[in-house]
C-alpha cells in the first residue's frame, strides 16, 4: 500500500488508466485518452508504464545498418514530451499483473492501480524456431529492435570491407510477420551495392515462407506479384518462396527441403511473441502471447483490459504451407488505440461508444522504401487489410522514398510536440 501512495493522492473522482507501453500502440492510447477525457468534468489519472524512456521511429530502422540513420535521429526522449501533456510517465516495464485486485507492478518496485488497463507492450523475438538465427549467439543479424539493427550496421559494414563471394540473403522466418520489412531491407540492400558498386559481384537472395512475392502478410493484393517480382527483376534480387528456413550455420543456413545456401551476411526477419508479463496472465492470451480482443479492443477475458498494436490477438482466414505472421504495423495499432481511448472515455462517461473496427477491416496504408531513386519504392493502399477489398493498389516510383522520409520527419516532429493523431 505504501508503494502506492507513493504515487500521491488519487480522489474517488479520478478514472485511473493505465498504459502498458509506449510507442506507436502506446504512445497514441495516452494521447487519445487525455484528449477523450479533456474539457468533460471527468477526472482522470493517466499513467504510462514503459521498458523505454524513448519513442523509437521503428519504420526507419531499415535505414540503420546503411549508416543512413542513427539512434538520435529516431527517437525521441518521452520524459519532457510526458510532464508538459501531465502525464505520469514511468521509464519502468511491468513485471507483474494482478487482474484480481487491477495492481501492476513494475521493475523499480512500485505498484500501480488501474480501473481501466490499456495493454500495448509490443513484441518479443523468438529465435527458438531456427538454431543460429539470434544475432546475440548465432550467425544471423535482424533489424526488429534498435540494437539489433545498429549490431546490422557493424556486420554490414565488415561485409563491404571484405565481401568475399557467397552473398548476402535477405529473408524472414516461419511464422515471421513482418514482411514488409523484409522486402524494404532487400530493396535498400541492392540499392545500396549497387551505390558502391557491388552489385555485379555479391549475389542477393530473398528467402520467404510467401506462397507468392507481393504476399505481404495479408494474402496480397492486386498487382502485387507482378509488381514485386518487377521490382526484383530490376534490382537483380533472386527470390526464393515459399521455403521455411530450419537453422542457420556460420556462412549458410538450410531450408525445410535440405537445400542449403551459402552467405557471407544474413539479415532475417524471426517471428514475434507476446511479451512475458502479458502472458504470465492466466487466460488473458492467445498460445503466442497475444490478446484476443473484440472490435473495440476490450480483452475476451476482462472487459477493463484493452490490447491494442501488436499486443492484440489478430487471426487470419487464409492457411499457408509454410507459417506467416501477420504485419501488425503503425497505422492500424494507431488506429487501435484510438477506437480503446474512445471507448474507456464513452463507458467512464456515459456517453455511446465509438463504432469499432476490427484488424481485418483497418485501411492497408504503407510506404515500401526501396533506398532511393531511380527506383524508389511503391505506395500500398487497400480498403481493408484483409480481402475482399473494395480498393487496392500498388504504386510504384521515385517519390516514394522522399515520401517515407518526409513521414518520418513529420511524425517524429508530432511526437515531439505531444501532438495526437488526426
Amino acid at each position: 500500500m505504501s508503494n502506492i501512495l507513493q504515487m500521491g493522492a488519487i480522489t474517488m473522482a479520478s478514472t485511473r488508466v493505465l498504459v502498458l507501453g509506449s510507442n506507436f500502440a502506446g504512445l497514441t492510447a495516452a494521447l487519445e485518452t487525455q484528449y477523450a477525457f479533456r474539457g468533460t468534468g471527468g477526472g482522470l489519472d493517466l499513467t504510462v508504464l514503459s521498458k523505454s524512456d524513448r519513442f523509437v521511429f521503428t519504420p526507419s530502422q531499415i535505414w540503420v545498418p546503411f549508416g543512413k540513420r542513427e539512434a538520435d535521429d529516431i527517437t525521441v526522449p518521452l520524459g519532457p514530451v510526458m510532464s508538459r501533456l501531465g502525464i505520469h510517465f514511468v521509464p519502468s516495464p511491468a513485471t507483474r499483473i494482478d487482474r484480481a485486485t487491477r495492481m501492476v507492478t513494475a521493475a523499480n518496485g512500485q505498484v500501480y492501480p488501474y480501473d481501466y488497463l490499456v495493454i500495448a507492450t509490443g513484441f518479443r523475438n523468438d529465435f527458438s524456431g531456427v538454431p543460429g538465427m539470434d544475432p546475440k549467439d548465432g550467425f544471423a543479424n535482424t533489424i526488429t529492435t534498435l540494437p539489433e539493427a545498429e549490431r546490422t550496421h557493424q556486420a554490414w559494414l565488415k561485409f563491404i570491407r571484405d565481401p568475399g563471394d557467397r552473398g548476402i540473403i535477405v529473408g524472414a522466418a516461419p511464422k515471421a510477420g513482418c514482411m514488409g520489412a523484409a522486402y524494404e531491407e532487400v530493396l535498400n540492400m541492392a540499392y545500396q551495392l549497387k551505390r558502391i558498386r557491388l552489385n555485379k559481384r555479391v549475389p542477393l537472395t530473398y528467402i520467404s515462407g510467401e506462397p507468392f512475392l507481393g504476399h505481404f502478410g495479408i494474402n496480397g493484393m492486386a498487382g502485387a506479384k507482378p509488381a514485386v517480382s518487377m521490382f526484383f527483376k530490376m534490382t537483380g534480387i533472386k527470390p526464393v518462396i515459399n521455403a521455411a528456413i530450419e537453422s542457420v550455420s556460420g556462412d549458410y543456413l538450410t531450408l525445410a527441403d535440405g537445400s542449403v545456401r551459402p552467405f557471407d551476411l544474413a539479415v532475417l526477419i524471426p517471428p514475434f511473441v507476446g511479451v512475458d508479463v502479458v502472458r504470465e496472465v492466466e487466460g488473458l492470451t492467445d498460445a503466442g502471447g497475444y490478446v484476443p480482443v473484440d472490435e473495440n479492443y476490450h480483452s475476451a477475458l476482462d472487459p477493463r483490459i484493452y490490447a491494442v498494436g501488436i499486443a492484440a490477438q489478430v487471426t487470419t482466414p487464409w492457411v499457408t504451407a509454410v507459417a506467416l505472421g501477420v504485419p501488425k504495423t503503425g497505422f492500424p495499432s494507431e488506429v487501435q488505440a484510438r477506437i480503446a481511448a474512445r471507448t474507456i472515455a464513452a463507458e467512464v462517461l456515459g456517453t455511446p461508444a465509438p463504432v469499432g473496427k476490427a484488424f481485418k477491416d483497418i485501411p492497408a496504408i504503407c510506404l515500401m522504401d526501396a533506398g532511393g531513386p531511380p527506383f524508389g519504392g511503391a505506395m500500398i493502399l487497400g480498403s481493408t487489410m484483409f480481402g475482399p477489398r473494395k480498393f487496392s493498389a500498388i504504386i510504384p516510383g521515385p517519390q516514394v522514398h522522399l515520401m517515407k522520409v518526409l513521414f518520418e520527419k513529420y511524425f517524429l516532429f508530432k511526437v515531439r510536440h505531444g501532438l495526437r493523431w488526426q
